[in-house]
């Protein structure tokens, strides 16, 4: 059911269970599987690590701090560097189908409307998380966000808990809840019945007694055993793990961490300065990637010899030799080929994958199993800790208290407990998930047909290019023709098309039974994909000319890219469900043409607007070189006669492209805009008039004896070889 939501439909997932279940497995097989454009992204480092993501903070560029909704107040947030992401950030985000956050259960409630606000900005507005689906993963009653009583006050104006259900944004969603009930990891019942009433908070008398039958204040592991100690505190387990490293004979052996770009030491799998001896008690904290799968992350053993830079592990008299491993720090990137999101490497960790093992915080051994464990969790702080810590073990035979587990410290949260009994009354059964999948083609569909956004865009295009390219009419013409052609024979034939979608859909449970409704969809691909074609790509391939104005400049360089990307992503899943529509070709489709986000439109370079500090703005007809020699040139009793040249149109466009291409050569060798070298209007002018002389060119408007003096020779020798 879990992989049917997350891959059929749109809904947003909360997938729980409990310590065992499997949560782990089930999304790494999801990352294989999954068609759709998803990211994975965790609240610390070492869970991003362990469940092959990255963290939130660091995607989202989100800064530690309080986010509160509205913009009332932002802590620990520098308002200046929000949303500065890179062109490959902004790809993913713009074109994101599937967010899958693990260990939700630390994730706080303003965090996840932080999340909202961020992809409402880059995708669709209106819609909770821009309408990206969410898939969250974690448990409830293990670790718990953390508001400190600085930080609750200002949050429960808004939030009615910490916790993620409490965000904003995701009340406004329906969104499913799915719990993997069967424990692979505890195979004994007895225990597993103990673990569920810890975890539930129905602790009786005679559980406790049970539970506190292990404590064994005297208790000293034999070296041999590899027992390993859970404290509540983190320098409780400091102290523990210096002080028997320090009690063994052996010289100490110092292994230094090889650290490469971009690598957080919160993120650290070990110590950056690793001190090991013979006779250590030592924990794998990677999983082996050869072959032999001789450990795994977790698994305990001790240091017989240290050799060189290869340490040799007896784990129950198997003897591992092991050498440094690296671990890899990632960021998202589009593949420039078939633009599928996928990882890049910014940072990489190589050291020894040990850390000494006489103890561990209950945090840190959160996702990791042992065969033998010593729990100190009489002082636990929170809901939820010493479940995770007697979760970890996995037999009761196995598990040994050093403190007794008084009844106070084993709490649950009402509220946990209020949201998972509204929760279970909202499971997803095979008749929901079967509407529910209908729904999600259907929207799809829907959405392939629907050209109301383009129809708004070319609107607002024309009305951009009308009021800042008043010299080429021709390309405001096309403009206006491709706004004209789409209204007619898309917007208006895809909406009848989408009423015929809605009354075919119910006719089957599935769109591969639905038969009707799959031939009407093939021809409409057909239709589609030639009318798009003939209404947008001469518009698409054309030259967009030069704008001055940076602001105007700014405005349709962005449009025009939001035009193309539309019109890209249309055609690629046109031309690729042609034949027949299937949700692999469309996803495949959707992430080719994501990549046109990072491609420049066919048009001319941009050049920088940023005009210097110490120059004034040039009035329109003056060169920026006149203006800047007005005060110390001056001014003549005689002025050339102007003549009237006609600029409301480009009557020889190569001659035009040769001196804007000169205009762009000038002014880069002189890191000025172009604006200031001459300004459009009087390039239009010259390249209307072809003058041959430098009377003919001191005769036009914006050309003045300065002009002359410095640009004349280059102007008519290019007004001479287009003569020629």
């Amino acid at each position: 059911m879990a992989r049917n939501y997350a891959l059929y439909t749109r809904r947003n997932i909360f997938l729980t269970g409990k310590a065992g279940t499997g949560k782990t497995t089930f999304l790494r097989r999801l990352k294989e599987e999954s068609r759709k454009r998803m990211i994975v992204v965790a609240p610390t480092g070492v869970a991003a690590i362990n469940a092959g993501g990255v963290t939130i903070h660091s995607f989202f560029q989100l800064a530690p701090g309080l986010y509160l909704p509205g913009g009332k107040m932002v802590a620990g947030r520098d308002q200046h560097n929000r949303y500065s992401f890179s062109k490959q950030k902004l790809n993913i985000l713009r074109s994101l189908d599937l967010l899958v956050i693990d260990e939700i259960s630390m994730v706080r409630a303003d965090l996840l409307d932080a999340i909202d606000e961020v992809l409402r900005r880059y995708q669709e507005r209106d819609k909770p998380f821009g309408g990206v689906q969410l898939l969250l993963i974690g448990d409830l009653q293990q670790l718990a966000p953390v508001a400190t009583d600085e930080e609750w006050p200002l949050l429960q104006q808004f939030y009615q808990t910490p916790y993620f259900f409490s965000s904003l944004a995701l009340q406004q969603t329906d969104f499913v809840y799915i719990e993997l009930r069967h424990i692979y990891r505890q195979q004994d019942e007895n225990f597993v019945s103990l673990l569920n009433a810890v975890r539930d908070g129905q602790v009786t008398e005679p559980i406790l007694q049970t539970l506190n039958s292990h404590y064994r204040p005297a208790f000293n592991p034999p070296d041999d055993e590899n027992w390993i100690t859970l404290t509540t505190h983190n320098h409780q387990a400091a102290q523990l793990n210096s002080r028997k490293l320090e009690a063994l004979p052996s010289p100490p052996v110092v292994f230094q961490a090889t650290i490469k770009g971009e690598f957080p030491e919160l993120s650290y799998p070990t110590e950056a300065q690793l001190t090991l001896k013979v006779g250590a008690q030592v924990m794998f904290c990677k999983n082996d990637p050869s072959q032999a799968k001789a450990y795994y992350n977790g698994r305990i053993g001790r240091i017989i010899k240290i050799e060189n830079s290869k340490v040799t592990v007896l784990c129950d008299n198997e003897r591992i030799e092991v050498g440094p491993l690296q671990w890899t720090n990632s960021k998202y990137v589009t593949d420039s080929a078939t633009g599928v999101i996928s990882e890049e490497v910014v940072g990489t960790f190589s050291q020894i994958p040990l850390r000494t093992a006489w103890a561990i915080t209950i945090h840190k051994s959160q996702g990791l199993t042992f065969d033998r464990a010593i729990i100190n969790a009489g002082r636990a702080f929170s809901h939820g800790q010493v479940y995770v810590a007697l979760s970890r073990c996995r037999t009761l035979e196995g598990l040994i208290l050093s403190t007794p587990i008084p009844p106070s410290v084993i709490t649950i949260d009402p509220d946990v407990v209020q949201f998972t009994d509204y929760a279970h009354d909202h499971e997803p059964t095979a008749a929901s998930f079967i509407a529910d999948r209908r729904s999600f083609i259907e929207d799809i569909l829907c959405d392939i047909f629907d050209f109301r956004q383009m129809s708004m865009r070319l609107r607002y295009y024309l009305r951009l290019t009308s009021e800042h390219m008043p010299y080429f009419p021709e390309y405001i013409r096309l403009v206006q023709n491709a706004a004209e052609q789409n209204d007619v024979h898309l917007f208006a034939v895809g909406v009848k098309f989408q009423t015929q979608i809605h009354e075919l859909m119910p006719l089957a449970d599935s769109y591969s039974a639905n038969q009707p409704l799959r031939q009407r969809v093939k021809a409409a691909m057909a239709y589609f994909c030639k009318e798009t074609a003939a209404a947008l790509s001469e518009l698409m391939e054309a030259e967009q000319p030069e704008v001055d104005n940076a602001r105007g400049k700014e405005l349709i360089d962005r449009e025009f890219q939001f035009l193309k990307t539309e019109f890209d992503q249309k055609m690629n899943i046109f031309i690729a469900c042609i034949s027949e529509f299937s949700l692999d070709a469309y996803w495949d489709a959707k992430a080719r043409a994501s990549m046109t986000e990072e491609t420049t439109p066919k048009k001319r370079k941009s050049t920088s607007t940023h005009r210097p500090k110490s120059t004034a703005t040039a009035p329109e007809g003056t060169s920026g070189t006149e203006r800047s020699m007005k005060t110390s040139t001056p001014k003549k009793s005689a002025r050339t006669k102007k003549a009237d040249v006609d600029t409301s149109a480009i009557h020889n466009p190569n001659l035009y492209r040769a001196i804007i291409d000169w205009r762009r050569a000038v002014a880069k060798e002189r890191s000025m805009p172009p604006a200031y070298i001459m300004p459009l209007r009087t390039i239009i002018a010259i390249t209307n008039a072809c003058p041959a002389t430098p009377d003919e060119l001191g005769s036009i408007f914006g050309i003045g004896p300065k002009t002359i003096a410095e640009h004349g020779a280059d102007l008519l020798e290019i007004v001479a070889t287009h003569r020629k």
